[in-house]
């Protein structure tokens, strides 16, 4: 039996993201346990959390059966970043075994939302540090409600009402079966397996009702409906926006933490790894039980 007594959450900073949870094995959690619903509640509330003291890089299998009581843990489509036990695990790594690649190193070091790409993204994203580099090993945020929200007019007016069109193809991690295929026959996989796909520029939170700014330099194309120029001018113009400094929350990376994301309200973007040093970290997405977006399907 789960003792709750020191079960602790630290809400973020009036206007800043990152509430903190302590006091807890969530291993220990059974799947109708309160502090379930209290976490889901802490993430919407922070738009991110860092549980404490978590030992979920050494036992993958706790940490699938965690995020099934959380929610739908995600098995991404592409089986190269999988982990060879558990597939819900995505494994982002430069550390491999004798003659065996495990999982892809290099992920995300670019401004994204995870799967934007898809008809149905994903709704949270779970990371846990396995090996942490000697020197700094950290996540990036944006908050595109925070954005949103501070939009000069002539920007807001171009998003207001607005489609926009996002693509995974230039992203797609090349395997060893892909050797002897052109770029256009990869090219022409991508467009079959993950077509592009539009949703609104300005979303609705489905649990609190916030309206967020969705797109990132990494995955959004284009606005639909304008002509290729009007695009590169209105791009320009709100990524230089968003992508300032002063946007910008920085999670440095503790052994044992586990971190868990709303991918409707945050980009994100992993730091550089300086070369000869180790890094392997998991990932789960999972699927909570609402639409991604106010208007969108299950």
């Amino acid at each position: 039996m789960l003792t709750t007594s020191s079960f602790k959450i630290e809400d973020a900073a009036e206007g800043q993201i990152g509430g903190t949870i302590t006091g807890i094995d969530v291993t220990q959690l059974a799947y109708d346990a309160p502090e379930l619903e209290e976490i889901r509640q802490a993430i919407y509330r922070n738009k991110l959390i860092v549980i404490k003291g978590q030992n979920m890089g050494e036992q993958p299998a706790d940490y699938v059966e965690f995020t099934r009581k959380l929610g739908t843990p995600q098995v991404y489509f592409q089986e190269n970043y999988h982990h060879p036990e558990f597939p819900e695990v995505f494994v982002s790594s430069n550390i491999n075994k004798e003659g065996e690649k495990v999982g892809v190193a290099g992920t995300g070091k670019y401004w994204h939302t995870d799967c934007q790409f898809e008809q149905k993204p994903l709704s949270f994203t779970s990371i846990t540090p396995v090996v942490i580099p000697n020197t700094v090993r950290a996540t990036y945020y944006i908050d595109m409600h925070k954005v949103y929200e501070n939009l000069p007019a002539d920007l807001k007016a171009l998003v207001e009402g607005a489609t926009m069109i996002h693509g995974g193809n230039n992203r797609y991690k090349v395997q060893p079966c892909d050797i002897d295929k052109s770029i256009q026959q990869l090219i022409d996989y991508m467009n079959e397996i993950v077509p592009p796909v539009e949703h609104p520029a300005v979303i609705e939170h489905p649990v609190n009702g916030d309206k967020i700014l969705y797109m990132s330099s990494g995955f959004t194309m284009k606005i639909k409906g304008l002509t290729y120029e009007e695009n590169e001018q209105a791009m320009k113009a709100l990524f230089d926006f968003i992508e300032q400094e002063k946007h910008i929350h920085t999670h440095s990376w503790d052994a044992g933490d586990l971190i868990i994301w709303d991918n409707r309200y945050l980009l994100h973007m992993s730091s550089s790894i300086p070369a000869g040093e180790k890094s392997k970290s998991y990932r789960i997405g999972i699927y909570d039980n609402h639409p991604f977006y106010v208007g969108l399907e299950k």
